[in-house]
């Protein structure tokens, strides 16, 4: 099991018309793990897919540690304010995961650097499972005081099951005025279509976009459920301008 961090190997921008960051992680800008919350990173031939490797991220609860859980992989130019991407990835769950009512695991995320401000690391699209459901947010207005800060959280409908590969694609246009949207397709299924809405803040620092486990409902000393051992896997992660650039089912 390896618990450190992976620094890119090769660099890649958006100056290419067609970006894609694919899930090994010399494509990838870093890595993290939080210090003391034992999770992992790992690329694995066990359990993957399509192709021989995937990526797996762990973590185990420890009841004398107090601080956040992510296990995840950066790419640094997620987004800017008046961009439009797409995302994608397949992750799976193991059979034996424990489906716990109001527990939030975060599969990606997209998060940026304020620095000297009243939220350093601040957040706005997510996407988690919360139970056995797939949830996503987007969160626009100004980023301080924080309680500026407007969030949507949206329930797609759809079920997570466990022990099946899952894939998720996101569309967005970055804006933090009503000519946004917001789209997410689960399983080839689109059911997240927000359009005219705001997508982002005001602010326009460049956001990264993640992918891993944060098990952010065990944050700060929260746990509930009977599974201290979680672990999800992550394959053929990709992002870029079109749609084909982030649909694994297009390579």
């Amino acid at each position: 099991m390896l618990a450190i961090v992976y620094w890119l190997h090769r660099q890649q921008s958006w100056d290419n018309e067609r970006v894609e960051r694919q899930l090994h992680r010399s494509g990838w800008s870093a890595s993290y793990i939080d210090a003391g919350c034992g999770g992992t990173i790992q690329e694995v031939t066990t359990v993957t897919k399509e192709g021989g490797t995937a990526l797996e991220m762990t973590h185990t609860h420890n009841s004398n540690y107090n601080g956040l859980y992510h296990a995840e992989v950066h790419a640094y130019n997620g987004y800017s304010q008046g961009q439009t991407r797409f995302y994608g990835f397949w992750f799976r769950l193991p059979e034996t995961w424990e489906f716990t009512p109001g527990v939030r695991f975060n599969i990606a995320q997209f998060i940026a650097n304020f620095p000297n401000t009243c939220d350093e690391w601040m957040p706005s699209t997510m996407v988690w499972i919360s139970g056995n459901e797939l949830w996503a947010r987007r969160k626009h207005g100004s980023l301080c005081p924080s309680s500026s800060q407007r969030t949507t959280n949206i329930n797609t409908g759809r079920t997570v099951t466990a022990g099946v590969w899952h894939k998720v694609i996101i569309q967005a246009r970055w804006e933090s005025n009503d000519t946004g949207y917001f789209k997410l397709w689960f399983d080839g299924d689109k059911v997240i279509d927000q359009l005219n809405v705001p997508t982002t803040i005001e602010q326009d620092n460049p956001f990264q976009f993640r992918v891993g486990l944060y098990a952010n409902g065990w944050s700060n000393g929260g746990y509930s459920g009977n599974q201290p051992f979680r672990q999800i896997w992550f394959d053929e992660i990709g992002f870029g301008t079109t749609f084909a650039d982030a649909d694994p089912d297009e390579w």
